[in-house]
């Protein structure tokens, strides 16, 4: 349970005293899930090096850029902890494509969120059974709806909480830690990929674009996937 108390301190902590006191509050059922994105390979480098309790998990959804395999591999043998990897149901990724194609996800919305619904909400899903606390990456000028999120919230559709170490944390906070810190990342964000995601639904942005911009951009929608919306 977090109380306010607790709420109140966490808003006090850096990410790294934050994480650390998370983990110490709850023994076991705290969880990160990573995108191997900038702002996740910040989260690992601290979990990883204080040797937290804190089980990290990636998702493959099948259709990743083989620059995320790489980085998974270089993160497994530069901490020499393997990130869990979750996976979609193979029977469901048959039905749907087999029912509306390889592609469907770029004929409608609803077929996009569906797509997304099965490759990343269920397996996600999976991975947070028993989790009591739920790491994200999320920083609150990724995108609209991001920016009112608080630091620690109810995720009451999962029953848990979902702590947001980053949520006030600048895109350059992240790069600087990067930086400082000598941590890896995935070599698309020198070629203007920021907020990477499956490689159909991603592209590189232009100057000046909101990083978000360059998922699902041939759609007007909120830019989510569901796994961050109730």
């Amino acid at each position: 349970m977090i109380s306010k108390e607790d709420a109140d301190t966490l808003k006090q902590l850096s990410a790294e005293e934050g994480l650390k006191f998370i983990s110490s509050k709850f023994s076991d059922g705290v969880v990160f899930s990573t995108s191997l994105g900038q702002e996740d390979q910040v989260i690992t480098d601290i979990i990883f090096k204080n040797q937290l309790p804190i089980k990290v998990f990636t998702l493959d959804t099948g259709r990743l850029f083989y620059e995320h395999y790489d980085l998974l591999s270089q993160n497994n043998s530069r901490y020499k902890i393997k990130t869990e990897v979750y996976f979609p149901e193979a029977s469901d990724v048959e039905k749907y494509v087999n029912e509306k194609g390889i592609n469907a996800f770029y004929h409608s919305v609803e077929n996009r969120k569906e797509c997304c619904f099965i490759r990343k909400v269920k397996p996600l899903n999976r991975a947070l059974e028993n989790a009591k606390i739920w790491i994200t990456g999320l920083r609150s000028e990724q995108s609209e709806n991001r920016e009112n999120m608080p630091i620690i919230e109810w995720d009451e559709d999962r029953k848990l909480y979902k702590y947001n170490p980053l949520i006030h944390w600048t895109y350059q906070d992240v790069l600087d830690y990067l930086e400082q810190n000598k941590v890896q990342e995935l070599s698309l964000h020198k070629k203007g990929f920021i907020s990477v995601g499956c490689q159909p639904c991603t592209r590189a942005i232009e100057e000046g674009e909101n990083p978000r911009a360059g998922r699902w951009s041939w759609e007007s929608s909120q830019k989510e996937c569901g796994l961050h919306t109730h």
